[in-house]
């Protein structure tokens, strides 16, 4: 350890993480360094793991990754994940990838000067494969955990959401990173029936003969998983951060999905017999996973496989909904997504005892989502940023 004046000049040294042990280590950062956080929600180790597995998580099947671990005299202090999709690289420029645009993310540090030494090491990474732009944070897809929090600190996150200290968005701009793109999460009392206005559309759309709203049948979850994920490819495909999901990830997403998957909380609209349009929506398994603090073991797994039985909870989330692109510009779009959310409301009130809502995560220029948000009386509970920056 050397010392110029008062200064104490530490030595940062990074260890790629390439095996088990690493990527154990790697992992297991974010519970030390988050553990005095009362509304960080610890993931399942098992399920963080596979997140960062090659041969486990497909992403690595069209992405190129690096993971470091930041250490000082052999102590682990921070890490990162540095990658390359090569899905990404083919999106259009205007939509916030294509080609040069690199990402990092799974950010965590003791202190601003570790933040800054890790992201410096994924930014030399990146330059390596010929990126000319960071995109970031990124943990790791676009799907997974976008985006660093920046407002909505003081409540816990709601299922496959992040959820990071407000230190991390200064330290990340303070590395010279704008922000790029802000996603906004919006709650709302279920309880309370909707808007007068709101009403009187969904009632229109019942008397509608064309129009059939459908739960999804879990006897064909397969095929019904990729009929959504087909809809959802092509209602998003021109939306800002957009990416295919692969045939990998469809199948890898069926699996993940399949135990939170209820019936009455997934809806499918049909128009004239063709399906145009789908709601997710899924028990916040936040809620039963937090007093695990991240261990099945020794009782972990049966007081979840007893939740999952027939969840109890507070809160709903919405993660996905789309309507074909077609439809997108007409009246039928909007009244379609209100007759999916009302539909939603009342299964998960009557059957689920829930009494909140969360939408999102919604971009803040989409306007036609951000319409039917405010439309239903929600507010925003949560913000994220993803930040750019050239290289």
């Amino acid at each position: 350890m050397n010392k110029i004046g008062s200064v104490r000049m530490r030595k940062i040294e990074f260890t790629p993480v390439s095996g088990k042990r690493e990527r154990r280590e790697f992992v297991d950062l974010s519970y030390r360094l988050n553990g005095d956080d009362p509304n960080w929600v610890p993931p399942l180790r098992s399920e963080a793991l596979e997140l960062v597995t090659p041969g486990k998580n497909p992403f690595f099947e069209h992405a190129s990754v690096a993971q470091y671990i930041a250490r000082i005299d052999g102590r682990p202090v921070g890490r990162i994940s540095a990658h390359v999709d090569r899905l990404a690289l083919e999106q259009p420029p205007e939509q916030g990838m294509g080609p040069g645009t690199g990402n990092w993310g799974l950010l965590e540090a003791e202190d601003e000067e570790i933040a800054h030494a890790l992201i410096a090491r994924a930014e030399d990474w990146l330059k390596g494969q010929g990126m000319t732009r960071v995109l970031a944070p990124l943990s790791m897809s676009i799907w997974e955990e976008p985006g660093q929090l920046t407002f909505g600190h003081d409540h816990p996150p709601t299922v496959m959401m992040g959820h990071q200290p407000q230190r991390y968005a200064d330290w990340i701009a303070s590395a010279g990173y704008r922000p790029a793109k802000k996603l906004l999460t919006y709650e709302l009392d279920i309880v309370r029936p909707f808007p007068p206005l709101i009403q009187r559309i969904v009632q229109a759309g019942e008397k509608n003969e064309r129009i059939r709203i459908r739960k999804v049948d879990k006897s064909r979850f397969d095929e019904e998983a990729r009929l959504i994920l087909e809809i959802l490819n092509d209602a998003w495909s021109d939306n800002w951060g957009f990416v295919p999901f692969t045939e990998a990830e469809i199948e890898y997403a069926g699996k993940k999905f399949r135990p939170i998957v209820f019936e009455d909380l997934i809806m499918i609209a049909e128009y004239d017999g063709e399906p145009v349009a789908f709601m997710m929506t899924l028990p916040d398994l936040n809620e039963a996973i937090a007093p695990l603090r991240g261990s099945l073991f020794p009782f972990g797994w049966a007081k979840l496989l007893l939740w999952l039985r027939k969840p109890k909870v507070r809160t709903m989330r919405v993660p996905l909904m789309g309507v074909r692109k077609r439809l997108q510009s007409s009246r039928m779009a909007s009244q379609l997504a209100f007759m999916l959310i009302e539909t939603i409301r009342r299964n998960a009130v009557a059957h689920y005892g829930a009494t909140r809502g969360e939408i999102g995560w919604i971009l803040e220029d989409n306007q036609g989502m951000v319409a039917i948000a405010e439309a239903l009386q929600t507010r925003v509970n949560r913000e994220y940023m993803l930040y750019e920056k050239p290289l």
